[in-house]
Parts: structure tokens; C-alpha cells; sequence
């Protein structure tokens, strides 16, 4: 008696009608539909990456401005929000990098040269589980830098206020360390 849970093995060429090869050569061709998020998610991390670049370089500009020439705009409220805008500006462009690396390496082909290499690299996933979790601790790094650029900004007009703050900073701290305990093993 067979067992019912098992799967035959495919066909070959020969077992098939010219139709179904037809219909399956089509059906199996059209994961090539995820280059449609794969190509704009890739150039928009090149043109976040481009952004964040500039942001950075026109803050380092800033400062040697201020401190070779002389300027007299002051750099130092605008200084430590305009780096952490640019680091959330690379996370979000990581992100795309990871996703549109990933889905291509699902749904397209391996990355030969990253799985020979570099077995253990971000873009290396195995499942569509995998690359959610990839992203999503991406997105909650970016999430905590776009927190911590809020609280530099923050001007306590209570004390209850403040203990908010720290029972904010706290729920981060709780989370950043659950999420590394979760990821041990990788």
C-alpha cells in the first residue's frame, strides 16, 4: 500500500504533454516578476545610501566651516540630528539592500559568491522567514535611532515627563536585549 503523503517525483520531459512542459516552463519563468521589487528596491538603497553620503558630508562641511573660517551659524544644535537622520537614512537603505539581495537569491538564483564566501552574510536567507527577521531588526534599529534623535530634541517641561523618558529608554534597552538572546545562535 502506498503511503498517501508522499509526493511522486516529477515528471520527466518525456512524461509530459509539449502543453504542460509549455505551462510549466511559464509558470516556473515567472518568478522573474520579483525583479520588479528587486531593481527599485536596490536603486532606491543606491539613492538613499547617495543621500545619507551627502548628508554626512555636508555636516563635515559644516564643521570645518565653523571652526577653520569662522562661521557664525552655531553647529552644535543642528550637529548630533543631522548625523542620526543620516545614520536612519543608511539603515532604511540596508534594508532595501537586504530585501532586494534576498528575494533575488529566493526567487531568482543563489549569490553564488556570497553563500561560497561569506556563508553566515545578512543576504544569504533561507526562507521568506528568514529575510522578514533580517528586515525587522534592521527596521527596529532604525526605529531606535529615529527615537533617539526625538529625545535629543526633547525639553522637559515636568518631571513626570522625564521619568517617561526613562521608562521609554528602559522598554528599548528590554527589547534590544531579548532580541540578541532570541538571535544567539547566529
Amino acid at each position: 500500500m502506498s503511503d498517501p503523503l508522499t509526493t511522486p517525483p516529477p515528471k520527466t520531459p518525456d512524461e509530459q504533454s509539449a502543453w504542460e512542459r509549455r505551462i510549466e516552463a511559464a509558470l516556473w519563468n515567472s518568478r522573474f516578476l520579483v525583479l520588479l521589487a528587486i531593481v527599485p528596491s536596490l536603486l532606491g538603497s543606491l539613492a538613499l545610501f547617495v543621500v545619507g553620503t551627502l548628508d554626512i558630508l555636508k555636516v563635515v562641511g559644516d564643521v570645518i566651516h565653523y571652526y577653520l573660517v569662522g562661521s557664525s551659524q552655531d553647529i552644535h544644535e543642528n550637529l548630533v540630528p543631522d548625523i542620526i537622520i543620516a545614520i536612519d537614512i543608511y539603515l532604511i537603505a540596508i534594508v532595501l539592500l537586504i530585501f532586494g539581495l534576498g528575494i533575488y537569491r529566493l526567487f531568482v538564483s543563489r549569490i553564488d559568491r556570497a553563500e561560497a564566501r561569506y556563508p553566515k552574510h545578512p543576504f544569504n536567507v533561507a526562507s521568506l522567514d528568514q529575510l522578514k527577521d533580517k528586515i525587522a531588526r534592521v527596521v527596529i534599529l532604525a526605529v531606535i535611532i529615529e527615537f533617539f534623535r526625538a529625545v535629543v530634541d526633547i525639553r522637559f517641561t515636568t518631571p513626570l515627563e522625564a521619568i517617561y523618558l526613562a521608562l521609554s529608554v528602559l522598554a528599548l534597552a528590554a527589547a534590544l536585549y531579548l532580541m540578541g538572546k532570541s538571535h544567539k545562535g547566529e
